[in-house]
């Protein structure tokens, strides 16, 4: 259950107001938001590709730092695409199952980050990795983190 401490969290971590509903999935040891699982969709029906979102403005601030200094191209060149592919395929099909099937309008697309091929952005594979995920990707980028 989100809690009102937590949309204030996430708020402040974001520096605007969340435009999904949202669970928090991974706490830091303060109990603060490090990562968020979203909606499928916004409260306005746009389709939300990014299931994990990254929060903890520390960490956001670290992989940010990593993708200036070339961090996609490097983890795209590091990790298997096949292994890739798969993660890409595993993270839509969960995104995905929330879904109602009485949906017609958009539907979210792609897999992590939204993309369906390669690497886009380390902050949503990071994201997903410590919410549990199996991502090469986000372990690429924990190994490079420390």
């Amino acid at each position: 259950m989100t809690t009102v401490a937590d949309v204030d969290a996430v708020r402040a971590a974001l520096g605007r107001e969340p435009t999904a509903d949202f669970a928090v999935v991974v706490r830091d040891a303060h109990g603060l938001p490090v990562v968020v699982q979203n909606a499928p969709f916004t409260r306005d029906a746009t389709p939300m590709p990014t299931r994990y979102w990254l929060v903890d403005r520390d960490l956001v601030r670290r992989v940010a730092r990593l993708e200036a200094a070339g961090g996609v191209r490097a983890a795209d060149a590091a990790v298997d695409p096949t292994v890739l592919a798969h993660a890409h395929a595993t993270y839509a099909a969960e995104r995905d199952a929330v879904v109602p099937a009485t949906h017609t309008g958009p539907r979210p697309r792609g897999g992590v980050g939204g993309t369906r091929v390669g690497v886009k952005c380390l902050h949503a594979h990071y994201a997903w990795y410590l919410a549990g995920g199996d991502d090469p990707v986000g372990a690429w980028v924990a190994e490079q983190l420390g």
